[in-house]
């Protein structure tokens, strides 16, 4: 047995569950990866050591984290917020329930759900960047293409429509062109916004995705993340480029963003976030 603890990786979507697994290990950790039914991608989680877990069965996820002596856990990769029918919740969920977190957003759910694991069972929850810390998008431009004088104004005017829309509880991803602001990631997800933003491009220079985190977000949960996923959907839309929060986002597997973003023509900005 190693020194370090044992990991617990609750995974939902994309690739990121599979990317801290490997990490994990790579530092000597044993890993289990808790896959939420309906959320998490068979072929990143069946990789590793996994169980299925479904998001309302509260006890049986607590249960499969002592049997295998699961002392840390991390959040990895988007969960949408379920339906009451659709969550079919356990006693155990039925007492998060109870405190009305369904009311909260998904920040709520999310920072209920932890602050209950770490009072109330004594895990220890970790966020991303203290398992794999090189994830977080760096300042400045990733790749060989740069953001002109207009991208540069498009980005501003998404990070304002996010700063004004964070207070509220929503989106993590805006697409805008020309200062036109062409989509708001809402529940589907960023994948589906590019797609959605892509058929409403106007000609000329393309739009930019800009990701940055929900000004309350409790750092241990839901990170906004970016991916090389991320950047050929941007590529197929027809996209000049993506900004991304640095210190605040994950860039999931940078050199290959970095290569396909070369390829595809489109800048990678890091941008502190909260400056003009």
């Amino acid at each position: 047995m190693g020194m370090l603890p044992k990991l617990g990786i609750v995974a939902g979507g994309g690739i990121l569950p599979g990317f801290l697994a490997q990490t994990a290990m790579q530092q000597g950790r044993e890993v289990l990866i808790l896959a939420i039914e309906d959320h998490a991608d068979p072929q990143v989680v069946e990789a590793f050591p996994h169980t299925w877990i479904r998001l309302g069965a509260f006890s049986n996820a607590l249960e499969q984290c002592r049997l295998n002596k699961v002392e840390e856990i991390v959040m990895a990769g988007p969960v949408s917020r379920p339906s009451l029918t659709q969550l079919r919740p356990d006693a155990r969920a039925l007492k998060f329930l109870a405190k009305g977190v369904f009311k909260q957003g998904d920040d709520g759910l999310l920072s209920a759900i932890v602050s209950a694991l770490e009072t109330e069972e004594g895990f220890r929850i970790l966020a991303i960047q203290d398992i794999a810390g090189g994830m977080l998008a760096r300042t400045g431009v990733l790749g060989s293409h740069h953001p002109d004088d207009r991208d540069m104004a498009d980005i501003g005017r998404g990070v304002e429509v996010l700063t004004a829309m964070g207070a509220a509880d929503v989106g993590q991803a805006v697409v805008v062109q020309d200062g036109l602001l062409l989509g708001v990631e809402a529940i589907e997800g960023t994948d589906a916004l590019i797609a959605r933003a892509a058929g409403l491009r106007r000609d000329g220079r393309g739009p930019v995705l800009v990701k940055m985190p929900k000004s309350a977000q409790d750092h241990r949960v839901d990170l906004p993340t970016i991916g090389p996923a991320t950047i050929e959907a941007c590529t197929r839309g027809g996209f000049a480029g993506v900004a991304v929060g640095s210190g605040k986002c994950l860039l999931v597997d940078e050199k290959r963003v970095v290569e396909l973003a070369d390829v595809g023509g489109m800048f990678v900005l890091g941008r502190q976030s909260g400056t003009g």
